[in-house]
């Protein structure tokens, strides 16, 4: 198990944890109460948490399935990366998707998943070409 230092900026807000065993993500909680306008609308909601990830291992904060399936809430740049050097507050872009109706995000309400994956350094070598087959195409490429 890894073990990383938080600093719990608002008190009153639970730990991120998971809500099932085995899970891999842990929730967030807003810190604020704040409504995200529809079509595409954004917010920038904090957590009331700062982590101190350990060098080797970054977070990475993905949307909630839930949310995702009955409100349209997503996060804008998911999934959002917290490399282990950041040491300030843990904060969540949202964004709106449905086309007609705002999302109220009230205070202490779960908004986003943190997963924290072990990171490889990559060291790039430069060759004059690349081994194996290049299948081609990409971006849907191979059929639907």
């Amino acid at each position: 198990m890894l073990n990383v230092a938080i600093q719990q900026l608002d008190p009153e807000l639970p730990l991120p944890a998971l809500a099932h065993t085995g899970d891999a993500g842990t929730d967030l909680h807003a810190r604020i109460s704040i409504e995200v306008p529809p079509g595409g609308g954004r917010v920038l909601v904090p957590t009331g948490i700062a982590i101190a990830i350990p060098e080797g291992y970054a977070g990475f904060v993905l949307p909630r399935s839930g949310l995702a399936l009955k409100h349209g809430i997503s996060v804008v740049n998911a999934p959002g990366l917290i490399d282990a050097g950041y040491r300030g507050e843990l904060q969540v872009i949202i964004l709106n998707t449905d086309p007609t109706t705002a999302y109220r995000i009230e205070r202490g309400d779960r908004i986003a998943q943190l997963v924290v994956q072990r990171i490889e350094e990559v060291q790039w070598t430069v060759v004059e070409s690349l081994e194996g087959f290049d299948r081609g195409g990409g971006f849907g490429h191979s059929g639907r």
